[in-house]
């Protein structure tokens, strides 16, 4: 049986101690304060999106329903239940991080 050759003081074969995480540089920081802030500006204008399209899905929903059965109320029905719909997405989206 033999034994492995011990490695000389000088020899780079050595594992080194991983060094310690240096500060994070001036161009770190920017780029991840751009990166924040286009999340957050994304979120916002999904949140513009939805007021939007919520009442206009539901109430061109509610004009379609309208014209079918000769009604007139069920486009405001459709609009205020879009805009509900819409705000109660948002809230659950974005009001509970």
């Amino acid at each position: 049986m033999t034994t492995p050759p011990t490695p000389e003081p000088g020899d780079s074969s050595e594992p080194t101690a991983p060094s310690e995480p240096s500060e994070p540089s001036a161009e770190d920081k920017a780029e991840e304060l751009r990166r924040f802030n286009t999340r957050e500006q994304d979120s916002a204008w999904r949140a513009v999106a939805y007021m939007l399209t919520g009442p206009l899905i539901y109430g061109g929903l509610g004009a379609l329903a309208d014209h079918w059965l000769g009604t007139t109320w069920l486009v405001g029905v459709g609009i205020v239940g879009g805009m509900a719909l819409s705000l109660y997405l948002i809230w659950f989206r974005y009001g509970t991080h």
